[in-house]
C-alpha cells in the first residue's frame, strides 16, 4: 500500500479524542494553534462509553472554564460516608462544612466525551476518526506519526509535538512501574430505596472497597474483590448478589435492584517520566490508577490543564518576543517547556498516586494491627475538623491543593 506524506507541520497531535484529549485541544482553542486530533475508534463509540467518572469539585471549576459544564448530566455528591468493615471508626465528609455546593459529581465518560467533542467541533478543530497512530518517531524538529486505519491509505503526518491522551501502558516497558493488585473491579448500577440523598459511600473490606456514588436516582457500583470472588460473584443471580452486596453495606442504604455487572482487573501502571522527545502522555497513557478515592481523571485533567497553561505561556512569549521577528518562533514540542511542564506537574502526580496506592495496601486486608489503626485514624478524622479538611482538599483538588 502507498504511503502519503504531508509536508505541513502542525503545532500539536493530540493521540486520542476521548475525554483527556478533547479537553487538551479546548484547552488552546483560542491560542491560534494548529491543531489536529487522531482517534482509532468511531465518534459513536466514544460517546457512548458506558463508564461512571467521579469529577472532583476542581474537576468541575476547569470544564466549566472549557465552557462544558453547563448541560452535562450530572448527580451531586455532598457527603461522603467513610467507613471499614470488621472495626469501629467512621468519618462523614460534607460539603457544607467546606462551603460549596458539591464535594464532587459523578458522570458518564460518553456523556462528557460528547460534550467536549461538540465544543472541539464548534472550535472548529479537525478530528481524524478511525484514525489509528501506528508509530511516532521524533527528530531534532518535529514528530512524524504514521496514521492507518481499515481502508484508508497510510500516511504521515508532522507535529512539533505529539500529545498521547489515549492507550494503555505496555507491560515491559522500562519506563514503566506495574503493581497488580489482585483485585478486580465489579461495576453495576445499583437501585436504593428512599433515594441516595446525593450521599456517596466508600466501604473498606479486607478484600478491597465497596463504593457506591450517587447517580441519577440511585447508584454507580464499584465492588473490589479477589479474582476468584469476582468470579463467585458474577456467578450469583441478581438477588443473591444484592444479598451479599447489602451484608457489606450494612444498614446504610437499603439496596433493591442490580443491573448488568462487568468487571476488570485492577493493576497500577505509571510511567516514571511522562515526557520523551517532543512526546508527553496524558491521562491513561501516563498512568492507570486503583479506582478507589475516584482520583484517575480528575489527575489526568489537572495535568491536561497544566500542560495547555505551559504551551499558552510559551506561545505568549514566542509572540511578544520572537527570536528571529519570525511567525513561527513558537515550537511546541521545545524541550524546555515538556522540561518545565513535568516538574510542575511532579508532586500531585505521584503524589497522587502514592496516595490511592497507600489507601488500598492499608485498608485491603485484614491484619489485626492495621485493623484498629484504621479504625482510630478514621476516628480522628472524624473529631478533627483540619485534618478531615485536609483529606477533602487532597481529594477535590490534588496534592497542591489545586486549584
Amino acid at each position: 500500500m502507498a504511503e502519503h506524506t504531508s509536508e505541513k507541520i502542525h503545532d500539536l497531535l493530540i493521540v486520542g479524542a476521548g475525554p483527556v484529549g478533547l479537553a487538551l485541544a479546548l484547552a488552546l482553542k483560542d491560542a491560534g494553534l494548529d491543531i489536529v486530533l487522531a482517534d482509532a475508534r468511531t465518534r459513536d463509540a466514544v460517546t457512548r462509553d458506558p463508564r461512571d467518572l467521579a469529577l472532583a469539585h476542581g474537576t468541575r471549576l476547569t470544564l466549566q472554564r472549557l465552557g462544558v459544564w453547563d448541560g452535562l448530566p450530572t448527580t451531586a455528591i455532598q457527603h461522603i460516608h467513610i467507613s471499614h468493615q470488621g472495626g469501629l471508626g467512621r468519618t462523614l465528609i460534607d460539603a457544607a462544612e467546606h462551603e460549596l455546593p458539591a464535594l464532587g459529581y459523578v458522570a458518564s465518560a460518553g456523556a462528557l466525551a460528547a460534550a467536549l467533542r461538540d465544543a472541539v467541533d464548534a472550535a472548529g478543530i479537525p478530528v481524524l476518526d478511525e484514525t489509528e497512530v501506528t508509530n511516532l518517531a521524533a527528530s531534532a524538529d518535529d514528530v512524524i506519526a504514521s496514521l492507518g486505519g481499515a481502508g484508508k491509505p497510510a500516511t504521515t503526518l508532522r507535529a512539533r509535538l505529539a500529545a498521547c491522551a489515549e492507550g494503555g501502558l505496555r507491560a515491559g516497558d522500562p519506563n514503566v512501574v506495574e503493581h497488580d493488585y489482585g483485585q478486580h473491579a465489579l461495576i453495576a448500577d445499583v437501585q436504593v430505596a428512599g433515594g441516595h440523598r446525593h450521599t456517596a459511600f466508600e466501604r473498606f473490606t479486607p478484600q478491597g472497597p465497596v463504593a457506591l456514588l450517587p447517580k441519577g436516582d440511585g447508584y454507580a457500583l464499584v465492588h473490589v474483590a479477589r479474582p476468584e470472588t469476582a468470579d463467585e460473584l458474577l456467578a450469583l443471580d441478581d438477588a443473591a448478589y444484592l444479598t451479599r452486596l447489602q451484608a457489606h453495606i450494612g444498614g446504610r442504604a437499603r439496596l433493591t435492584g442490580v443491573g448488568p455487572r462487568l468487571r476488570y482487573p485492577l493493576v497500577l501502571r505509571y510511567r516514571r517520566s511522562t515526557i520523551g522527545a517532543r512526546t508527553v502522555w496524558l491521562g491513561n497513557a501516563a498512568q492507570t490508577l486503583h479506582p478507589v478515592a475516584g482520583q484517575g481523571f480528575n489527575l489526568a485533567l489537572r495535568d491536561v490543564w497544566a500542560l495547555a497553561d505551559a504551551l499558552l505561556r510559551a506561545h505568549d512569549a514566542a509572540r511578544r518576543w520572537p527570536a528571529n521577528a519570525a511567525e513561527d518562533a513558537f515550537d511546541a514540542g521545545a524541550a524546555h517547556i515538556l522540561a518545565a511542564h513535568a516538574s510542575a506537574r511532579g508532586l500531585d502526580r505521584l503524589g497522587t498516586i502514592r496516595f490511592t496506592d497507600t489507601l488500598v495496601r492499608v485498608f485491603s486486608n485484614d491484619f489485626a494491627p492495621l485493623r484498629h489503626a484504621r479504625g482510630a485514624a478514621l476516628f480522628a478524622l472524624d473529631l478533627v475538623p483540619p485534618l478531615r479538611n485536609f483529606v477533602a482538599r487532597r481529594m477535590m483538588f490534588g496534592a497542591r491543593a489545586w486549584p
